[in-house]
């Protein structure tokens, strides 16, 4: 899903294995999880300073937002919506990407925050935010997790990463 600059990448709550499936628990009734990555002095306080400390390594958060909505498309904007079809194995290592980049306690994520969309919340993140690992690196790094043939060098800005997707899309690449 692409909101603007941010690109976010979604998955069907039904679809959740564990350990990422412990996570529903959290958003009862959503039909879709969607993860994005960010820099935690900014989105959760806010203001053009910590937007420009953002691009200096800093504690980043994951915002898991829900969506009870049977087709992801209603929720979003026309063209902001790529799906893609994964094999297992594919699946399981984009999960096992997300679910690695957040920071866990015993083996249970804790929100941190109430996101700023109904049913979000942010939770603390394993990585580090900076420039050099945006929202759209991480987006495009859990893509290459789920073996897609993406890159995520370079990749800092959504209109990096979207045309990527999008070249998926058309070649409807599964993987092996």
């Amino acid at each position: 899903m692409r909101r603007g600059w941010h690109v976010d990448v979604g998955l069907a709550a039904a679809d959740l294995r564990p350990p990422l499936r412990t996570l529903a628990a959290a958003f009862p009734g959503a039909t879709y999880l969607l993860f994005g990555f960010g820099d935690e002095r900014y989105l959760l306080h806010g203001g053009s300073g910590d937007l420009l400390l953002a691009l200096w390594p800093g504690a980043g958060v994951i915002l898991i937002t829900s969506l009870h909505t049977s087709a992801v498309s209603a929720a979003f904007d026309v063209g902001a919506v790529i799906t893609l079809d994964l094999t297992q194995p594919q699946g399981t290592a984009l999960q096992n990407y997300v679910w690695q980049s957040l920071q866990t306690q015993q083996g249970a994520a804790t929100s941190l925050a109430p996101g700023p969309y109904a049913g979000s919340m942010y939770y603390p993140s394993a990585l580090s935010y900076s420039a050099a690992r945006t929202c759209n690196t991480w987006a495009a790094a859990a893509l290459r997790a789920a073996q897609l043939p993406v890159h995520s060098s370079g990749v800092i800005f959504a209109w990096q990463l979207w045309p990527q997707v999008e070249r998926l899309q058309r070649h409807s690449v599964t993987g092996p």
